[in-house]
């Protein structure tokens, strides 16, 4: 044994407690991580995983292995009600090394664990592209973000997302038997990063782990496993020899069909209260979340002297987390009965002595006899099986279905623990494959003039496993437009197939993102992630049950700390602050973008455009209409106009701004517009120009006006977003020494085609995107390296 498996199994049990596993130790010792871990359950895949790149990042004594690891580790589940365990597994052990930090400026060295779950949350991950981060989520709510249109977030901050989740970050996909078409789509976007490319020193790499997989689930149109995989980590003889993991590998599970089945739930409660052993837990796995909650009220109504526990994937996070917890509770003296769907399958760390479980895909099935005398801990356990009838078998294919019968037929009374279970592993079918075109499509977030945008839903789960999220408030109806974006903390999922009931006579609301307003909604606003908010007095919820569309009892409130975090297109809270020239802020903005690259290694064309392009990013800032937000009395105040900053006071309201005003103000002004069509007139670079425009991602692909803009007198002359052709900026200082001379703006970029300035603002966006040595994934990283300077600075650092 040599000195780095010794300081590696030091590591390892500082941060668990334990000893690591030899294939623990093989992942984080190797010269470079596996494309695929096929583990069986309950020997520590995650831990390993998390374990293996965080040693690898931080400890590792080999500099060239410390420098190649990613600083972002993705850690993506299929189910989104155990995300918080994972992240509080995590947490510990960072705590027990020493190392947990939180996601501000003050503590830069210590790794910063952030939960992506939807909703409005400060937690400022993205602020901080130059940190080593652990971001732990669902698929809906990552592969979402992988694909510019983040679910549960501001469409402004969907570029930020998109760069820094295809760079310089390890994805890890945790039972991807679970993840459907949302597993194509990882595999494909691994195949875009290849092939398409991303920031040269700061690659994107995926791992896809489970105890059962077959290698050819991995083979799409663009990913080869012969030729893009190297390594499969398995378990080796002497991972098997150790007492611990021959105890799980051959622990007695002895399979029997249940004498009832899901027809009739009265008789199968009846059952497995009958089954149930005092003292112990009993897991009861069904495949729908109408099923499980039918048959927990069945067990309910018999009143059993066992705890009783309904989880499944609706449910708000604080009551997610108390049923959660009282799933992990050792059982008291009558025991517990778990009532579950199959998010049991991935990420949780329990284990019952009777295990009941609906016909499902072999796959699943291995996962649900994962959860049954996992530790080997009883002599003898036992697991039913409860026949599904053949055109129930949704959300799985029958013929999966057919195919686990056959199997299981075979295994009546004898044990199926893991040493006994067949090599046996499915197909898997490709339904639904992002290409390469789609990628290029998404990266322009400017909505269609209906204001839709592309579908990705199909790319993310299956389409009957597709939800929109829903949050309560106590709503006075005449002061709706005080009412904030949701917290986190407040949304619960619900399936789209529920929208025709939910909404039959219930109002509900959505945020209009260009408006900046509570909107009433039609059924046809209401899609995949679209949050609704609705009256706490519709009902629609309970604690103990979730998520129940036909419930008409009051929903308890959520209280929410002081919260006015909104997002709408002519927002200028971030301009908000204390009095700031424009060159002021911006010397500010480039000593943040200065300390970003110091610490993440860039090429030179690429750290000279954002530098260049952090420079003019406010010059927009000097156009009289964003001059005119100011209060006048406030304005005449200010030592060195033109103003970047004002404080909250000294802004004029936007609300009520109907028709153009006399004094300056313009509906949609967008200075950020004007600020990129202000570089390129002075001969700053298409690259450095974009970026400038880009850094709220509200200007990005593409120049056009929008809806109820105000319009010149003079019909002929251009206009977009509150900025007119021929408007004259005045002479500015934009701080390094740079005094930008008097510009008329030419709006001639937003015209297709060449124009007297050369290509149009689309033409020059398109060749940076297509370019081979920028793409979307790098473009969109240099944005977000943008916006994290400006927002930094912003907040003074906070």
């Amino acid at each position: 044994m040599n000195s780095k498996s010794n300081e590696f199994q030091r590591f390892f049990k500082d941060a668990t407690g334990h000893q690591p596993y030899p294939y623990q130790e093989r992942l984080a010792l190797s010269d470079n991580f596996p494309e695929v871990i096929e583990v069986p359950t309950g020997l520590g895949k995650t831990d390993a995983i998390i374990l293996g790149w965080l040693w690898r990042r931080r400890f590792d004594p080999r500099d060239n292995v410390r420098a190649s690891t990613p600083r972002r580790l993705i850690f993506c589940l299929p189910m989104r009600v155990l995300v918080e365990q994972t992240r509080d597994k995590v947490e510990k052990w960072l705590e027990n090394l020493n190392i947990l930090g939180n996601n501000s400026e003050s503590d830069l060295d210590r790794i910063s664990v952030t939960v992506l779950m939807g909703g409005e949350d400060k937690q400022n991950w993205d602020l901080y592209p130059e940190r080593d981060a652990i971001i732990i989520g669902t698929q809906d709510m990552l592969l979402s973000r992988a694909l510019n249109r983040g679910y549960g977030m501001s469409r402004y901050r969907w570029p930020t997302h998109f760069g820094l989740l295809n760079n310089d970050c390890l994805w890890v996909m945790d039972e991807i038997q679970l993840m459907g078409k949302g597993l194509s789509t990882t595999i494909q976007l691994q195949a875009f990063r290849n092939n398409i490319g991303t920031i040269d020193a700061l690659p994107a790499q995926s791992v896809w782990m489970s105890a059962t997989l077959n290698k050819d689930w991995l083979r799409t149109v663009d990913f080869d496993p012969q030729r893009d995989i190297d390594t499969i980590l398995e378990l080796e003889q002497e991972d098997r020899d150790l007492p611990a993991a021959n105890k799980r590998i051959n622990a007695i599970k002895i399979l029997k069909k249940a004498e009832n089945d899901s027809k009739n739930p009265s008789a199968l409660a009846k059952e497995i209260i009958s089954q149930h052993q005092a003292g112990t837990r009993t897991l009861v796995v069904v495949n729908t979340v109408k099923r499980a909650t039918e048959l927990y009220d069945k067990i309910e109504k018999e009143n059993p002297d066992a705890g009783l526990v309904l989880i499944h994937s609706r449910f708000r996070p604080p009551d997610r987390k108390r049923v959660v917890q009282s799933l992990l509770d050792e059982p008291g003296e009558a025991g517990t009965i778990i009532v579950s769907t199959q998010v049991i399958e991935a990420g949780v760390d329990v284990s019952a002595k009777v295990l009941f479980t609906e016909l499902a895909p072999w796959s699943s099935l291995v996962q649900r006899f994962g959860r049954c005398n996992r530790y080997g801990e009883h002599d003898v356990a036992g697991i039913y099986w409860i026949d599904v009838p053949i055109n129930d078998s949704a959300p799985y294919d029958k013929e999966e279905l057919q195919n686990s019968l056959q199997i299981l037929e075979k295994f009546d009374g004898v044990s199926v623990g893991p040493a006994n279970l067949p090599n046996k592993v499915e197909g898997f079918t490709h339904k639904q494959i992002i290409r390469k075109k789609e990628i290029f499509e998404l990266f322009d977030t400017t909505p269609d003039l209906t204001g839709s945008d592309i579908d990705i839903s199909r790319y993310i789960r299956d389409s009957n496993d597709l939800d929109f999220l829903v949050f309560w408030r106590n709503i006075d109806k005449t002061r709706i437009s005080e009412e904030s974006l949701p917290r986190r903390n407040e949304l619960c999922s619900a399936p789209i197939g529920d929208k025709k009931i939910t909404f039959k006579n219930r109002r509900g609301w959505i945020w209009d993102h260009i408006d900046g307003r509570w909107k009433v909604i039609t059924i046809d606003d209401v899609y995949p992630r679209v949050t609704v908010m609705l009256d706490y007095e519709e009902g629609g919820y309970t604690k103990d049950k979730g998520w129940d569309a036909k419930s008409k009892k009051s929903v308890p409130v959520i209280p929410q700390e002081e919260n006015d975090l909104k997002s709408f297109y002519s927002d200028n809270y971030i301009s908000e602050g204390d009095w700031k020239s424009v060159a002021e802020h911006t010397d500010e903005v480039c000593r943040e973008m200065g300390s970003i690259l110091k610490k993440i290694e860039l090429d030179d064309v690429f750290s000279e455009s954002l530098i260049e392009g952090t420079r003019w990013h406010d010059a927009g800032k000097a156009h009289n209409s964003f001059q005119a937000m100011i209060k006048e009395e406030a304005l005449i105040n200010f030592s060195a106009p033109p103003a970047a900053k004002a404080p909250k006071d000294a802004w004029k309201s936007y609300t009520g701004l109907k028709k153009l005003s006399d004094d300056g103000r313009r509906k949609f002004f967008r200075h950020e517009l004007a600020s990129g069509i202000l570089a390129l007139l002075n001969n700053r670079s298409d690259l450095a120009s974009y970026l400038a425009a880009a850094h709220h991602g509200k200007v990005r692909g593409s120049i056009r006006s929008m809806p109820d803009e105000f319009m010149p007198l003079d019909k002929n002359r251009r206009f977009a977003r509150g900025v007119w052709d021929g408007d004259v900026v005045p002479s500015t200082d934009i701080g390094g020494g740079i005094m930008m001379p008097e510009t008329e703006i030419d709006l001639s970029y937003m015209d297709l085609g060449e124009g007297k300035n050369g290509p149009s603002w689309s033409a020059r966006v398109l060749n940076l995107r297509d370019s081979p040595e920028i793409g979307p994934f790098r473009l969109a990283y240099l944005e977000a390296l943008m916006k994290a300077s400006d927002e930094r600075a912003s907040r003074g650092g906070k």
